[in-house]
């Protein structure tokens, strides 16, 4: 008997996770390279994440995602990291191997392809980020990689921004500058803009706390959320006049990244997408 009823399993660790439309884009994304894996939603809080972590290992799972609140808490119980991912300090992807796990990050490259796939090019461009957090950090480095003149980080805690402003500053040509956010929050002059909070997640209707006077014409305004996709804050963005682009791009390009670490198969993009758009 050639038939085995064991099926690979993937999945993802967050808090909130119930949300998060990731199974289905995933799971296009296997069946695209010939492979029936699958890929559940797990809700982990904060202090659940070790016995997590070993639970993965213990019952044979092939990878895993994380996202908030996991995605620098998770570094220390990695055997290893790749090299993006030990310098933005956060990985979103956990590759399962026989002697331990090992950390990587396609938060930011996923980011970069998007952009890229929209015909937006990064190179010499002025951003403004939302957030000091996990995804902001990788997003932030693959940027100024990318070629980005400038980076502003809007937080609200300086010594995360400062840290990672200063980070960008050794570590790249880029210029990086960090701001306190605070209520109604002056943005300086930029040509994207970019949420990458959890504010506007479903079932979240609220919008970044910003001076939107400050979105001019034509200007980029990039949402890191999924769900919805388009946001409150992307809308407002549009009655603005701005050009929005929503997280579901990032999504799944940093999907297709996972599905070849894990399966060392490169997924048809255009069916993760597919699915993505079905889902909603």
């Amino acid at each position: 008997m050639s038939e085995y009823f064991r099926i690979p399993t993937t999945g993802a660790f967050g808090d909130p996770i119930d949300e998060n439309p990731s199974g289905v884009m995933m799971e296009a994304g296997y069946r695209s390279v010939g492979l029936d894996w699958r890929y559940q939603l797990f809700q982990v809080p904060a202090e659940g994440l070790e016995d997590g972590l070993k639970g993965i290992r213990a019952m044979g799972f092939a990878g895993l995602n994380l996202t908030i609140p996991h995605k620098i808490a998770a570094i220390p119980y990695m055997k290893g990291l790749s090299k993006s991912a030990e310098l933005i300090g956060a990985i979103n992807v956990v590759v399962v191997k026989e002697d331990g796990l090992y950390g990587e990050n396609t938060d930011g490259k996923g980011f970069v392809s998007g952009m890229e796939a929209n015909g937006i090019s990064l190179k010499g461009k002025r951003i403004v980020l939302l957030g000091s957090g996990g995804a902001a950090r990788a997003i932030s480095v693959e940027c100024a990689l990318a070629g980005a003149a400038e980076i502003t980080i809007v937080c609200r805690t300086m010594a995360k921004g400062e840290e990672l402003a200063d980070l960008i500053w050794e570590k790249t040509a880029c210029i990086a500058k960090a701001q306190l956010w605070t209520s109604g929050v002056l943005l300086p002059e930029c040509d994207i803009l970019i949420n990458a909070t959890n504010i506007g997640l479903y079932p979240d209707t609220n919008v970044p706390d910003i001076c939107y006077d400050c979105i001019k014409e034509n200007m980029i305004v990039q949402d890191i959320i999924p769900n919805p996709a388009e946001t409150p804050f992307l809308k407002k963005a549009k009655e603005l006049g701005a050009r929005t682009l929503d997280g579901q791009s990032m999504l799944v390009h940093q999907g297709a990244l996972g599905v070849e670490l894990w399966t060392g198969r490169k997924p048809d993009i255009e069916a993760m997408k597919k699915a993505l758009r079905e889902a909603f």
